[in-house]
């Protein structure tokens, strides 16, 4: 009698328990939008995922062990976008920058992204554990912006100065989010326009 499990019926687990991680980041996501980080409770998250607390520790050991899941899934999404630039000439990498602008305005522009972002941000600002996630996740996400600015400037800029420009281009995207709740009626149209302008202007700018 054969007794081996075939990969497809050993992945089952694997998919499950995936699919139930997830299903937990969604009900956090939910619950810290509607009460904030510290309103979210276990307690409530598991009332909102349909399970008990127990099952909800099987999988993440505490609320900031959630929401750095959270940041890594959307640090795995940003990889997934950076990856497809790998195909794009370094002579056409502007013009591809720029043409993807409306779709991160709409990420930003995102009211229930928005409102998750800026708790797990306020949240850093006074929890050293969770500003240690954003901290982490903001070094990798340069790992992969950095060598796509040094295709586009060159080798000629030094480090320091490549790091600079990133932030720059970083605080733009950033205070989108906070813009987001300020002026959420902006328009669209004129945001597009200007900020292709102002993009493009800052990665063709080779001189300090």
């Amino acid at each position: 009698m054969n007794t081996s499990v075939s990969p497809k019926t050993a992945s089952k687990p694997r998919q499950n328990r995936e699919a139930r991680q997830q299903h937990i980041l969604d009900a956090t996501a939910r619950c810290v939008r509607q009460s904030g980080f510290h309103g979210a409770s276990m307690a409530s998250i598991a009332q909102e995922a349909g399970m008990s607390v127990g099952v909800i520790y099987r999988y993440f050991a505490n609320k900031e062990a959630i929401i750095e899941a959270i940041v890594a899934n959307d640090l795995a999404e940003m990889r997934e976008k950076f990856a497809e630039f790998d195909n794009v000439a370094d002579k056409d990498l502007i013009d591809r920058l720029v043409d993807i602008i409306p779709m991160a305005i709409e990420h930003k522009y995102n009211s229930e992204k928005t409102a998750l972002a800026l708790e797990v941000l306020a949240e850093a600002a006074r929890n050293p554990n969770v500003a240690a996630i954003i901290k982490k996740s903001e070094a990798q996400e340069r790992e992969l912006v950095l060598p796509l600015l040094r295709r586009i400037y060159g080798d000629d800029i030094d480090a320091s100065t490549l790091l600079t420009r990133n932030e720059v281009i970083v605080m733009i995207f950033d205070g989108m989010l906070v813009r987001s709740v300020c002026a959420p009626d902006i328009d669209r149209d004129q945001m597009i326009k200007w900020l292709r302008k102002v993009v493009r202007y800052a990665f063709e700018m080779k001189d300090a």
